[in-house]
């Protein structure tokens, strides 16, 4: 059973101006009809007062008395009506040509009309600027969705495109166990969206929206046990190993692993020995140790006579992961390479060579590794780096070139009541507590006012051969607003500390950002000013002060990754937050959970709590668990729920092919994108 055409037809299919179309495919992720409709209002303008109140939208009837041109350049035209309120003024700001002309054809003398819009009042006569809805020609709506945009795109504009795409909604299989949905009280998903993206008498009721989320988290569930399923029953084999290569690795790294090291890899040990396919999440906050205990398991790889390969997201981090495999696995006598796109010539015709006949035994790589020129002679051990940033369908590439075990890592703390949503596929290890020799870092809020006094002390922390990072959020002047620039920061403190100083950002090429992190790491700069192309994937131990401007327009968990760049030696290391102005209450409280406390997993259930689901809505990947319809804080209680449910639809009707829900299912999977999941499944 396939999704009905006129859902997956593209965007560009529905009656707007084709300029139009574009935005509207900018605005909405997908591209599809089916997109559109899952493309939620933010909220609802009522429009049913009929009474004028200050500031309030208010819709009214209206006669034309006269169009009244501006008197100078700088004044506004004036429609002047009469309205059940008194005297009104429909105000319109503009110097075009065809605005007089327009206003003429639209409120001729007489003539009576409806309009809506804020109201305001000047002397003794209402006004409303620009009314949102002029009828006729427009049909004003009592309630009004209001949808997220893009530049040149209007709500109306949004509006026509969502009554042809509910137009082609057809009834479709209901994929919701009926007890539940009577028990809840949801409506079908048809009438679940009709109430939400067209509401004729009232702001729709919560029901709709949790009965779409619900549709949402089922639908995630089930992709991810599809996907366990699958890999799970796919023949492994044991790996198993005598130590040697993991001796002389840590006598190269020079501290045993901790007591959390330790059990992670002694359940991956397990996992890799047993007969049948390892799907593991190692979950670790910052500076937790996930690679030592990543480059460890791909040696216990080796020493099975197996190959072992990391995928991370950028080249910056596949470069920054064979620096550690170099000094690690070289120390073991174990060679290994790099494959990504700037390997070209030679050069990548060695790593292919040696990946076909196993004389590299270890590879990193970025999406290069799933590429369908890369073979290995015996691939065991698959480890994706920062997990999140890949869809299921590249996780499974990567283990589709061998009878492979799969490993993969987050650096992103996941707060506990999204564990079960984003990894519910796989076995967890979780990291806790820092590394023998790391101190906490020491974190401050510190005034805008305070600038100069900050220099100074960079100034003595460079004499004593410190190192710095000063984050800010943007590449140039006025890309964001009011936005810090890392273009004019670093030309203001290169002025101060002179060659010292080096820029990176993601708008710079890779060689020159390479470069200006490699003269970081190595000391010939002593302060990198970057954006949070920093992040992830850059360790320098010797820096230990960061800077971050306008700290309170990050998340609490981007800001938390962003310290974790410093403290990775022995010395004590600084996070210094420079906020934009005053802070409010609301932002005091934030930042203050960063001041309080290093433990990452506090840090993003507390990010969650503040900033609620606004950053999980509309961001999604195919092929990933979604949350594009979910709000982690409302619909939390549903996670679980649907983990259930998911796991006793697949117990009754594995193939998802035997029952009518299990049919309907496959119909879900399709309208949350998933369809990459089951790909998989029919090369068995």
């Amino acid at each position: 059973m396939d999704l009905p055409a006129g859902l997956l037809a593209p965007l560009d299919s529905l009656p707007l101006p084709e300029e139009k179309r574009k935005r509207l495919a900018q605005a909405v992720e997908g591209g599809r009809v089916l997109d559109l409709l899952l493309h939620l209002p933010e909220r609802y303008q009522d429009r049913r007062a009929t009474t004028p109140q200050e500031g309030e939208v208010a819709t009214l009837p209206l006669r034309v008395v006269q169009v009244q041109p501006p008197r100078t350049p700088t004044q506004p035209w004036s429609v002047c009506c009469e309205s059940p309120a008194g005297p009104l003024d429909l105000i319109y700001f503009g110097r075009r040509s065809w605005l007089g002309a327009w206003l003429a054809r639209t409120y001729p003398e007489g003539a009576v009309r409806r309009v809506s819009g804020r109201m305001k009042r000047f002397r003794d006569r209402w006004q409303m600027d620009a009314p949102d809805f002029v009828e006729p020609p427009d049909a004003i709506p009592g309630i009004q969705p209001i949808w997220p945009l893009v530049k040149g795109l209007g709500q109306r504009d949004v509006g026509r495109a969502m009554a042809a795409a509910l137009a082609a909604l057809p009834e479709l299989p209901e994929w919701q166990d009926r007890t539940l949905l009577a028990r809840r009280r949801w409506p079908g998903f048809g009438a679940a969206l009709r109430a939400i993206q067209a509401p004729e008498a009232a702001v729709p009721e919560d029901s709709a929206r949790d009965r779409l989320a619900y549709d949402d988290l089922l639908a995630g569930q089930l992709a991810v046990g599809l996907v366990r399923r699958t890999v799970l029953q796919r023949p492994g084999r044991a790996l198993r190993g005598d130590g040697r290569l993991r001796d002389a690795a840590l006598a190269a790294f020079g501290h045993p692993p901790t007591p959390g090291q330790a059990m992670a890899l002694a359940e991956i040990d397990a996992d890799l020995a047993a007969p049948r396919r390892m799907l593991r999440l190692l979950q670790g906050d910052v500076g937790a140790g996930k690679t030592l205990v990543a480059v460890l398991a791909m040696l216990r790889a080796v020493e099975g006579g197996a190959q072992a390969a990391i995928m991370a997201p950028t080249e910056l981090l596949a470069r920054q992961h064979l620096r550690t495999l170099e000094k690690l696995a070289g120390a073991a006598g174990v060679p290994c390479a790099l494959l990504a796109g700037s390997v070209k010539g030679k050069e990548r015709k060695r790593v292919l060579a040696g990946l076909a006949d196993g004389s590299i035994p270890l590879v990193v790589g970025t999406h290069a590794l799933i590429e369908e020129g890369v073979a290995f002679r015996d691939l065991g051990l698959a480890v994706v780096d920062e997990q999140h940033r890949f869809g299921v369908a590249q996780r499974l590439a990567l283990t589709e070139k061998g009878t492979t075990d799969v490993l993969v890592m987050t650096a992103t703390p996941i707060p506990r009541t999204l564990l079960l949503t984003q990894w519910g596929e796989m076995a967890v290890s979780r990291l806790e507590g820092l590394p023998a020799g790391r101190q906490p870092i020491v974190t401050r809020i510190v005034s805008r006012e305070r600038r100069e006094e900050l220099v100074a002390r960079l100034r003595a922390a460079f004499r004593e051969g410190h190192r710095a990072y000063w984050v800010v959020r943007a590449v140039e002047e006025g890309e964001k607003h009011d936005n810090a620039a890392a273009e004019t920061t670093f030309a203001e403190l290169a002025a101060i500390f002179g060659d010292k100083v080096r820029l990176a950002h993601g708008a710079q090429k890779l060689d020159v950002r390479e470069a200006a992190l490699h003269d970081f790491a190595a000391g010939r700069a002593q302060l990198l000013v970057a954006t949070t192309v920093v992040e992830v994937g850059v360790d320098v131990p010797e820096a230990t002060i960061m800077i971050i401007e306008q700290a309170e327009r990050f998340g609490l968990a981007a800001l938390h990754q962003l310290r974790g760049r410093v403290g990775r030696g022995k010395a004590q290391s600084f996070c210094l937050l420079l906020p934009s102005a005053e802070l409010n209450e609301s932002e005091q409280r934030r930042l203050a959970v960063l001041r309080e406390t290093q433990d990452g997993f506090v840090i993003a259930d507390a990010d969650l709590e503040y900033r609620g689901g606004g950053d999980a809505l509309g961001m999604r990947q195919a092929g990933r668990i979604g949350r594009r319809l979910a709000d982690p804080q409302r619909h939390g209680g549903l996670v679980r729920m649907a983990h259930q449910d998911a796991a006793l639809l697949l117990e009754k009707d594995p193939d998802l092919a035997a029952t009518p829900r299990g049919a309907a299912a496959r119909l879900l999977l399709g309208v949350f994108g998933h369809d990459l999941t089951l790909a998989p499944l029919a090369a068995g």
